[in-house]
């Protein structure tokens, strides 16, 4: 790998071109890495320079940064071939940052992309599930087929991503990536994936290591932050494999812009559980089922009746929910079932699960929302902070709240694009802070975001376009009758490095 470190202000094709040549002089194999981190867009002439060129910044052992260089390096699937490779960084796969889930998906979508898989862990002490991963040889091979391609996203809509990629042996590769904090159902039809008609297709799950047969949907539902891989296949031996079905939870936000997983302590909510036949072959006698943690409700509302499930139909059963007025706040599980026979098989059995969040109630007077427990939250660069500037993805890694100068000893610091939310249940009146651009920065960096205060998906405060340059606005909230409060930092849509935003002083006042 050839660096950009130090490079004296020299143009970087004009460096790199001159090493490749040195290298070729030495008359030796040698792979040439570009690592310029994509800032002079390397994939436009790396391709007559080297083997492969870093599209992005450097990767950090954060589900954030993944999702932020994954969106960087995603549309560029036309600049990558055979011998030349786009290169989002290395896997930080058993590092210890991000769960075993979204370890899953970072290796399913770089080998989707046909990325370098460099392993960027100490395998001595990485855990076993580590090795489940990168040892995936299914897997693996998608990154490595001979025909070269990166996959193209086929589809990207509110966070739910279908990538394609074609084989050299025909087949093609798809991953269904949920960035979201709810399971989804994500899926493509056979023509919309660029395989030929057929009356049905072999579905291997590269994670599974089972074979299904579909009549040309493939879909699942994705957990949050998960990736579903699958090799299809339009050859003859389809029918002799178990039916594809798509089962799983639906769950509806009632407040706009709040995740649906939020379940507060003493409320009902309606869950939809459904099945779905992907298959040519019908399946008999489908039953559904729903688990509730220990202590709360579930009370069938209705359900479908079906003996036989053709291909394409569903069913559903409709179950109210309801969550104790003394359950504690933290996580919770919802468990669906499905069992049903095929072609004279035995039955099979398919389940799924959706995390819940039983927020925590903010406190009954004024308070400094720093001090006041999120329900939910998430970091553009790491995590939020308490009382201290963003500093890096580790945790408590930053420095004094200082915004142009000015110090605050309170507040919660952030870095785009960053959100918290906070449980309010209708008790508090209003929100008041001060915000801006803090001072750890690079000062050759633009760095620049808004501010925005939003109640039940009304946004009732906005700071506007704030830079480092800027001293630090005041922002009042109203928010009166307000189930939810969110706070987001965005983009000021310049990129987002160094856009490390602070609310300073954010004095929360709410009554019993």
């Amino acid at each position: 790998m050839y660096d950009n470190c130090n490079n004296q202000g020299r143009p970087a094709i004009e460096r790199y071109t001159k090493m490749r040549d040195a290298l070729k002089k030495t008359g030796r194999k040698i792979v040439y890495s570009l690592c310029e981190w994509g800032e002079n867009k390397p994939w436009e002439w790396g391709k007559e320079v080297g083997h492969l060129w870093r599209t992005t910044g450097d990767i950090t052992d954060t589900w954030a940064k993944m999702v932020d260089i994954l969106k960087k390096n995603a549309p560029l699937d036309k600049y990558a071939g055979p011998g030349h490779w786009n290169d989002p960084d290395m896997l930080e796969i058993g590092n210890g940052g991000m769960t075993d889930t979204e370890y899953r998906s970072h290796f399913s979508l770089w080998s989707i992309m046909a990325a370098p898989l460099l392993i960027g862990a100490d395998l001595r002490k990485v855990t076993p599930a580590t090795f489940d991963i990168l040892n995936n040889r299914e897997v693996i091979a998608i990154d490595q087929d001979k025909l070269g391609k990166q996959g193209r996203v086929l589809s990207n809509k509110d966070g739910r991503w279908t990538f394609v990629k074609p084989l050299a042996n025909g087949d093609v590769a798809v991953a269904l990536f949920n960035e979201t904090e709810v399971a989804a159902k994500i899926g493509a039809t056979a023509a919309e994936l660029g395989l030929p008609q057929r009356a049905g297709y072999k579905v291997r799950d590269l994670w599974q290591h089972k074979n299904f047969q579909t009549a040309g949907e493939v879909s699942a539902v994705v957990p949050p932050h998960a990736t579903a891989m699958y090799r299809i296949s339009a050859g003859h031996d389809w029918a002799w494999q178990q039916p594809a079905v798509s089962t799983g939870l639906e769950l509806d936000s009632p407040v706009p812009g709040i995740p649906a997983n939020l379940t507060p302590a003493g409320r009902s909510f309606q869950v939809g559980v459904f099945a779905t036949n992907l298959a040519r072959t019908p399946i008999f006698e489908p039953k559904l089922t729903l688990a509730v943690p220990p202590k709360w409700h579930a009370r069938l509302v209705r359900t479908d009746r079906r003996w036989l499930l053709r291909t394409g139909e569903t069913v559903r059963a409709i179950y109210e929910v309801t969550v104790p007025a003394t359950s504690p706040d933290g996580f919770a599980k919802l468990h669906n079932g499905l069992e049903y026979a095929w072609a004279g098989a035995n039955k099979v059995k398919l389940g799924g699960e959706q995390e819940l969040i039983v927020p925590p109630m903010v406190p009954g007077t004024v308070s400094s929302l720093g001090d006041v427990r999120s329900a939910v939250e998430s970091g553009g660069y790491g995590p939020i902070e308490r009382d201290m500037s963003n500093g890096s993805y580790r945790p408590k890694d930053g420095k004094p709240l200082t915004i142009n100068g000015q110090r605050f000893a309170k507040g919660l610091g952030g870095h785009a694009p960053s959100t918290l939310t906070y449980y309010l249940n209708g008790r508090c009146d209003s929100l008041r802070t001060t915000v801006g651009i803090d001072d750890e920065r690079d000062e050759r960096q633009l760095g620049s975001a808004t501010f925005e205060i939003w109640a039940d998906g009304r946004k009732v405060a906005d700071s506007g376009l704030r830079t480092w340059r800027d001293d630090a606005v005041q922002l009042a909230a109203d928010l009166k009758g307000a189930r939810y409060l969110k706070l987001v930092i965005t983009d000021g849509g310049d990129g987002v490095q160094f856009d490390r935003g602070d609310f300073a002083d954010p004095v929360l006042t709410c009554h019993l």
